[in-house]
């Protein structure tokens, strides 16, 4: 028997303890000039503050990431730590797999505690829009990097007199996939062209979620999920007064090349800044400290679609649709159908792709979710979606959720990301 055989067989449960974070805020607001390390700082400094974190080995690993980096980020997880309450001898590592981030970085720390390799771990990410990555002209870049190659001043100086004005233009960051073109916008304009997702519906998803944030902050429910950041304590983007009346105000702006477009600012989420961690850990673990485990990550599931070359004008590859396939397959391998479940949280990028989402896995003959068990406490219409910090909210969310109705029940994850890919995942609370 191998030396390995003993522990590969003993796959331990993956505790939720709980998140914290900071407001959301919209790019170009509060958060403007904070950069990726100081809001994840600041969300890891809440979660250790919260739940004693302080001191030599007291988790095993920091693993975190963003999408939007600066070259300053090529290390982000790390310096965070570094920057944190932290003990600094904290191991950490980034990740990156666009929206999916966040659960994805959750992912990769439960595995392994599930394997024994560590007790603990915080997981998390951190987006800004406001302090974007500007790169160099490419036309520049490559001149320069002539003339470093240059072995004399003479041809260094030849290489350097190309340098035109137009080369000092540098190029601003697109959300755009470069296969296509389109933005994700555009994206989720086809996809909801495919699936016949009219305008009231989504309008009356975004409104759901606006209200249903808004009450789940008036009772309270997020004092120990958010702690205050620049002058913040609930998330900017949040219309406690949002109606499909209001909603319907509003002009389209993705999908003006087609008539009657249908998706509007009010039903897509926008340009947002933040930072989220959650707290993993062994039961065990979790016990010796008397921290209660709110639910348990017993399963995940990622898939991707070709949006490029696939069945994208009849709905099947749009460029959202990928938890259309991760969560039918993920089902099948846990044994449960929807109807399992007592909670939903769909990543709501639009309110349209939410609402093809639905459709897809009905027409993969999956039950019909019940609205009254959806993001019951808002999601990313009314939060924002700081990319790499939506998966660790919704982790976070989600346990509290299932914590708080006193009795067991289990909880599915559904994010959607940009290349075509999904990231899923179930928690359950016995």
């Amino acid at each position: 028997m191998s030396p390995l055989e003993p522990q590969a067989r003993r796959v331990r449960r993956v505790a939720v303890v709980g998140g914290v974070r900071i407001p959301f805020a919209r790019s170009d607001g509060p958060y403007a000039t904070a950069s990726n390390q100081e809001m994840l700082t600041a969300a890891l400094d809440g979660l250790v503050e919260r739940y004693g974190l302080t001191g030599p080995g007291a988790v095993g690993e920091f693993v975190a990431g963003a999408v939007l980096k600066h070259s300053r980020d090529f290390n982000l997880a790390r310096e965070t730590v570094l920057g944190s309450r932290l003990d600094p001898r904290t191991p950490a590592y980034d990740v990156q797999q666009a929206c999916g981030t966040g659960l994805q970085a959750v992912i990769a720390a439960a595995n392994k505690i599930a394997l024994g390799q560590i007790e603990s771990a915080v997981a998390g990410g951190a987006d800004t829009a406001s302090d974007a990555p500007l790169g160099v002209n490419d036309r520049l870049r490559r001149i320069l990097l002539e003339a470093r190659r240059a072995t004399s001043l003479g041809a260094r100086m030849k290489a350097l007199a190309r340098i035109r004005p137009a080369h000092l233009v540098p190029d601003i960051p697109r959300n755009a996939e470069p296969r296509t073109g389109l933005s994700m916008g555009e994206h989720a304009a086809v996809t909801a062209r495919a699936w016949d997702i009219g305008r009231a519906a989504q309008d009356d998803l975004a409104a759901t979620s606006h209200q249903r944030l808004a009450a789940a902050y008036d009772r309270g429910f997020f004092d120990d999920l958010v702690v205050p950041f620049r002058g913040l304590t609930r998330d900017q983007n949040l219309r406690p007064g949002s109606t499909v009346d209001t909603l319907a105000a509003l002009k389209p702006v993705f999908g003006l090349d087609r008539p009657e477009p249908t998706m509007t600012a009010g039903n897509s989420t926008p340009l947002t800044d933040g930072a989220a961690t959650v707290l993993l850990a062994s039961e065990e673990w979790a016990r010796e400290r008397g921290l209660e485990v709110r639910a348990y990550l017993t399963a995940y599931e990622t898939a991707a679609v070709d949006f490029v070359h696939g069945d994208v004008a009849g709905g099947e590859d749009g460029l959202l649709m990928a938890p259309a396939y991760a969560v039918p397959r993920m089902l099948e391998r846990a044994g449960l159908g929807i109807e399992d479940f007592d909670l939903v949280e769909i990543h709501e990028a639009f309110a349209s792709q939410v609402l093809a989402t639905l459709a897809a896995w009905e027409r993969r003959g999956l039950a019909p979710v019940d609205r009254a068990r959806l993001n019951v406490a808002g999601s990313s219409l009314a939060t924002g979606h700081p990319f790499a910090a939506t998966g660790a909210r919704i982790v976070a969310t989600l346990a509290k959720l299932l914590a708080e109705r006193g009795a067991p029940g289990r909880g599915l994850i559904s994010i959607c990301a940009a290349g075509g890919q999904g990231v899923t995942a179930i928690l359950d609370r016995p």
